[in-house]
């Protein structure tokens, strides 16, 4: 009876042995795989700031305009030929226009450039709620024009025959609402200003609820190229006076532009306003700041893809170099200018050593001769350098 009484008390104690042992063994195997998946946990995190950080270091945002609009197709050209996934990403943002514009840039977090307009200055300066515009919004460049169009009835032959009348400015905002309606102090043309959508503002004209139609933007605008007239109506337009701001200049407007709203082969007179890439000055060093410096590298050292058919054929009334009165160039903007300045002047003090070294009767075919600089430069460099 002892003898079996051991035997049982044996197998119960190995039992427990048994069940402790398998206890502990999964004890240790959760623990090995709670490790695992902390550690991939842990990895997977470290993963996805260096994309967070990557992300944010190289991408740059520009608000534009309305869909189908100028500023909003130029932002696509931007991201189109700049885009490199490796070291800068432009994305576009859609926008009301150059007069929202400016507050973005101003007070959005996460803005870095915005299409402004040369008279963009004057219109913050008139915000008594602001201060120091010159110093927090600068430019990269001066790009192209934006022109004064009027719509109405073919029986109003000058703008002037608006004072009093009902004109639309686009929806508030936008750039034509605040450049559109500056143009009309500045020519003394005081009229009765409503804010709507373009093709809300194009079907009250047709309908007669409105005299004219406005839209500051550069030609040719979609909105105004596919607005039928019916020979009812036409271009009106624009004479320009010395007591004008200095934001705008003469325009004109031909029938290439609008087939439809110019009845003969002539041009109409018009005013237009320059737009700027603005950026915010960031303080110099910081983050963005760099990155910025890193947007305006490539995107001057790249601009001749800008002027390729498929882009937009305002890009090829660019002139980078520009000056824009008034306004500060972005310091790496000015910088990146200032050194290409000194290099196309070495480039014309070599040019004239070498013609100066040649010897009489050398290579005077212009090829000929461009080669022989070529081969002159380049054995001068390895001169110098030591080779």
């Amino acid at each position: 009876m002892d003898r079996k009484r051991a035997r049982i008390f044996t197998t119960a104690a190995l039992c427990v042995l048994s069940i402790g042992w398998t206890a502990g063994s999964v004890a240790v195997a959760r623990d090995q795989t709670q490790s695992s998946n902390s550690a991939t946990a842990s990895d997977k995190l470290e993963t996805e700031a260096a994309i967070t950080d990557h992300m944010n270091s190289s991408t740059v945002s520009i608000i534009t305009g309305t869909p189908g609009g100028t500023y909003f197709r130029i932002g696509a050209d931007l991201a189109f030929v700049l885009d490199d996934d490796s070291k800068l990403r432009i994305l576009p943002i859609l926008g009301k226009g150059a007069g929202q514009n400016a507050y973005d840039l101003r007070f959005l977090k996460g803005v870095d450039l915005a299409f402004l307009r040369t008279d963009t200055l004057e219109q913050l300066r008139q915000d008594k709620r602001l201060s120091r515009i010159e110093y927090h919004i600068h430019y990269i460049a001066k790009l192209f024009d934006d022109e004064l169009h009027v719509i109405g009835p073919n029986d109003i032959t000058d703008a002037r025959q608006l004072a009093g009348k009902k004109v639309t400015f686009d929806v508030k905002g936008s750039g034509t609402d605040y450049s559109g309606k500056a143009m009309f102090r500045n020519l003394g043309i005081s009229v009765q200003a409503i804010n709507v959508d373009q093709p809300t503002a194009f079907e009250m004209l047709r309908k007669g609820e409105v005299d004219a139609v406005v839209s500051v933007a550069a030609k040719p605008v979609a909105v105004v190229a596919n607005f039928d007239p019916a020979d009812k109506f036409h271009l009106i337009p624009v004479k320009y006076s010395e007591s004008i701001n200095e934001s705008y200049a003469p325009a004109s407007i031909s029938k290439k532009d609008y087939p439809k709203l110019i009845k003969d082969d002539g041009q109409v007179e018009t005013l237009a306003v320059g737009t700027v890439l603005g950026v915010y000055n960031h303080p110099k060093g910081s983050f963005r700041y760099k990155k910025l410096s890193r947007f305006v590298e490539s995107f001057f050292s790249r601009f001749d893809e800008f002027l390729s058919p498929q882009r937009h054929p305002k890009w090829r009334e660019v002139n980078l170099a520009a000056e824009v009165s008034g306004w500060t160039r972005f310091r790496p903007a000015q910088d990146w200018l200032d050194s290409q300045r000194e290099h196309q002047v070495s480039s014309n003090d070599n040019l004239t050593k070498f013609l100066n070294e040649q010897q009489p009767g050398a290579a005077t075919d212009k090829e000929e001769l461009y080669q022989a600089y070529l081969k002159w430069r380049n054995a001068r460099r390895n001169t110098t350098s030591g080779l």
